[in-house]
């Protein structure tokens, strides 16, 4: 197992390495790493890590973060009830360790929700109902927030319920907990029996195989498939090459968007309207990782399509705008299509097989959850129902028409207590259709191949990267690269969709499968390259923005209305100058050849040469700051390091593209390795002004990679441009730097000075840490100027005019603006059109583009 080792021991003066005690970590991060092998085509078909069992999930706690920097003058007191709850939590945390995993310090991290799910104060009166019904009208029908003064109808003594409701963030919530709570308890919530209904003894053993050489025989009869594409997010062109890519006008699609991701919500209108078989669903919820909801999706979604007369379907198939189809016939025929002629009775879904009593425990099957807040809790342990045999697997699979009916519309035993039972479940659609299929009348039926490869690499995806929404450990698929090309051919099984695909991490491979399935595009075609994601959209507000992100993207655009002047003027022309109005209108993230190129914000902006308003398009790119010393040291491991948040230890780079970061935030130092022999490096961190704010050290084994570690900073940062050295033996190797943005919008307003002085004067007494390191800076060559500091704490009161120029020579410090473009017509006269360009938002982009229905009935 690759580790890298973090001396958390910070130095007071230099001395030679010495032996420490550190934390063993992988990439240098605190974190708990299942072991195992790599398969080409892994059986492990679900969402759980399989050395499960080298977790510890007791219990989790109520959150014990490092304060963090807050603007309220005052804190909010505890409500008596949770007053109550935290003291009631404190007696139990004696008896046992509540959190996650085993190092005592890792605890669940939570940040705002994206959005939540409101509830039906009815809902303990028809808990016998499956919510699919009921959770489609809480969509529609906002209830009252339920006051936390009605008692619970029992005492609640479970360690795991009294941590859920100290943490869960609306009294509402916090209520749904203690009656579901209570109703188990007083064994009126779970089946204790439930009726098998197969004839079978054991798993049904089918197996349909593919053979391209037996194609023409197959029978005339079409199968014609419902394709339901739960959606998120923002990467609408994604999700539309994907569209085309499966598009036939024999076929049907139905999208769900999440209740969060209006923008792509927007999108899907919007291309949905020029196909007749494409449909979006009226209703929308917000689904997560692990949820209750994502099943009621699915069988609200199953229930939909069974009421559409006029679509006459024989299968049921989920995708996600990470899924791509990897087999095409010659005769421009659908392989799976062709595939399903032949099994056209069968359900096909990939089980885990293992030991089922492993797969429970593994799986938290025997563990009572309930979703609220967007967040799964865990609220204690509960019973297998009697009668029936539990699997599951991959929540991804094909059902045909006559399941899908079945389990939408029967109400015998089996399918209307294990849709109760699975309400409470951890990732329920991994095992809801699996359980029924095998205990139903149709058990005869399953093929345990659900036709698809999932990129499983669980030495990097069981990282417990769920916490934050969900009360257990979980796994991800990892997106596939352009070395996993020959993987999507050498599948022991027949599959004919691949998952996970993400154009921000590679989209190289996704056009090479585009190549192999459908022939290369015309010489010539732009934008095969280039990559453009949404981040932000007029129509979403600038609340949808963060007030970093709102400041830098106000100074890109002023960066950009110079560059037009400076590039386009002439002595006594005013046709290229301009004057900044509103805030931007749209942002994209920008890839080419899957490298992040920068941001394109297109903004107003007034000429002043005619008193007209313009819709510019302005893009700007990262400077390049990483650098190794000069002369070069001996030694050559390091090949890279960066600062950013959001860092994604399963694709290993910060989502945080372009590192924006402000004063209030907790950035993480990365960085990459090459190979060699074992090392110990020392990382320090400095200041605007030279204060040495951390130091640490990093054991480096020879096989390491990555090593990433966030050193816990007292906030507010102080606003500059602070450097990251990194050391070995004390002798400087490299250094970067990075941009602690002042904030010019403070809850999307204008910032006053009495809150930007709050925000942009350091940390009291320049004390990062507890520690001071002062006693380096000699040793080190760093030296501390006290202009430079007076010069900071006049900065710190700077509002207006004067805080955007001061914020505008930081971000040309690090930024650059790269070209500007005009999106309509221009009094500029040497402004280029955005769709002329290359690189515009707006140029062409025929990969993603939809258009008319080819004589094939295909886009692609």
């Amino acid at each position: 197992m690759v580790t890298a080792q973090v001396n958390t021991t910070h130095h007071s003066q230099i001395e030679p390495p010495s032996p420490y005690t550190s934390l063993e970590t992988q990439d240098g991060y605190f974190s708990h790493r299942p072991k195992e092998k790599m398969r080409t085509d892994s059986n492990n078909e679900n969402s759980v890590p399989k050395d499960f069992e080298t977790i510890d999930n007791s219990n989790f706690a109520p959150r014990t973060q490092r304060q963090k920097y807050q603007s309220e003058l005052v804190k909010k007191p505890l409500s008596k009830q949770k007053e109550h709850l935290r003291k009631k939590l404190e007696e139990e945390k004696m008896k046992e360790n509540l959190l996650l995993g085993k190092n005592s310090n890792e605890v669940v991290q939570f940040s705002n929700p994206l959005g939540k799910n409101s509830s039906n104060s009815n809902n303990l009166k028809e808990i016998d109902r499956f919510p699919t019904e009921h959770l489609i009208q809480k969509l529609e029908i906002s209830s009252p927030e339920l006051k936390y003064d009605q008692p619970p109808k029992c005492e609640v003594t479970g360690k795991e319920a009294i941590s859920a409701m100290s943490r869960a963030k609306s009294q509402q919530c916090r209520q749904e907990i203690a009656d579901v709570y209570c109703q188990h308890k007083l064994g009126k919530l779970m089946p204790e029996q439930v009726t098998r209904f197969c004839a079978l003894e054991g798993k049904a053993n089918n197996n349909v195989q593919w053979d391209e050489d037996s194609v023409e025989y197959m029978p005339a009869n079409p199968v014609r498939i419902a394709f339901v594409l739960v959606v998120h997010g923002r990467a609408s062109r994604q999700l539309q090459r994907m569209f085309k890519a499966i598009y036939h006008k024999d076929h049907f699609y139905y999208i769900h968007v999440d209740k969060r991701s209006n923008y792509l919500h927007r999108q899907v209108l919007q291309f949905a309207s020029q196909y007749p078989n494409v449909r979006v669903t009226s209703w929308r919820m917000a689904t997560i990782w692990g949820g209750a909801s994502l099943l009621t999706t699915y069988l609200q979604t199953m229930k939909d399509l069974m009421e559409m007369s006029d679509w006459p379907w024989d299968f049921f198939i989920n995708l996600s705008a990470a899924d791509y189809p990897i087999r095409y016939n010659e005769n421009f025929k659908d392989a799976h299509v062709l595939f399903l002629k032949r099994g056209r009775d069968m359900n096909f879904l990939k089980s885990h097989g293992r030991d089922n009593a492993r797969f429970i425990r593994k799986q938290g099957l025997d563990r009572l959850f309930l979703e609220c807040d967007t967040h799964m809790w865990r609220l204690g342990d509960r019973k297998i129902p009697e009668g029936i045999t539990v699997d599951g697997g991959s929540d991804w699979f094909l059902l045909n028409r006559k399941f899908v009916e079945y389990v939408t519309f029967s109400s015998d035993d089996l399918v209307t207590k294990m849709k109760r039972f699975y309400s409470y479940t951890l990732l329920p659609a991994e095992s809801f259709f699996h359980t029924v299929l095998e205990n139903s009348p149709f058990c005869d039926s399953m093929v345990d191949n659900n036709l698809r490869i999932t990129n499983w690499n669980r030495k990097l995806g069981c990282k417990c990267q769920y916490k934050h929404i969900v009360d257990w450990c979980g796994c991800s698929p990892n997106d596939f690269k352009p070395a996993d090309f020959h993987r999507f051919q050498q599948t022991a099984r027949p599959t004919f969709f691949a998952r996970k695909f993400e154009a921000v991490v590679n989209q190289e491979v996704i056009g090479q499968l585009d190549y192999f399935l459908y022939g290369n595009y015309p010489p010539g075609t732009p934008g095969l390259r280039s990559y453009w994601e949404n981040v932000y959209e007029e129509p979403d507000g600038p609340g949808a923005l963060s007030d970093v992100a709102l400041t830098m993207f106000h100074s890109f655009s002023r960066l950009g209305l110079r560059r037009a002047e400076s590039s386009f003027h002439a002595a006594g022309d005013n046709s290229c100058r301009y004057y900044p109005m509103g805030h931007p209108v749209s942002i994209h993230l920008y890839f080419l050849a899957d490298r992040f190129q920068g941001f394109l914000i297109r903004h107003h902006a007034t000429n002043l040469a005619v008193s007209k308003l313009e819709t510019l398009e302005t893009w700007v790119m990262p400077k390049k700051v990483f650098k190794i010393a000069s002369p070069p040291s001996d030694f050559g491991r390091l090949q890279f390091t960066e600062i950013g948040t959001e860092w994604d230890a399963k694709e290993r780079l910060f989502r945080n593209f372009g590192g924006l970061l402000g004063p209030t935030d907790e950035p993480v130092g990365m960085q990459k390795w090459g190979k060699g022999p074992n090392v110990t490096v020392t990382v320090i961190w400095v200041d605007p002004i030279n204060v040495i704010a951390a130091t640490y050290d990093i054991l480096i084994e020879s096989s390491a990679e990555f090593t990433h570690y966030k050193p816990p900073l007292n906030l507010p940062l102080r606003p500059g441009v602070w450097t990251i050295k990194i050391l070995h033996h004390w002798v400087q190797v490299a250094e970067t730097k990075f941009l602690i943005t002042p904030l010019t919008f403070s809850n999307q307003q204008p910032i006053k000075q009495e809150e930007a002085i709050k925000l942009h004067s350091g940390p009291p007494k320049n004390a990062y840490m507890e520690q001071s390191f002062q006693g380096l800076n000699p040793v080190l060559n760093i030296p501390v100027s006290a202009a430079r500091a007076d010069q900071a704490q006049r900065n710190a009161g700077l509002v207006g005019a004067r805080l955007d120029a001061w914020v505008d020579s930081l971000v040309s410090g690090v930024w650059s603006a790269v070209d500007v473009c005009s999106v309509g017509p221009s009094a500029c006269p040497v402004l280029q059109g955005c769709a002329q360009t290359a690189w515009s938002s707006l140029s062409p982009d025929p990969k993603s583009e939809l258009g008319p229905v080819k004589p094939d009935g295909r886009l692609r």
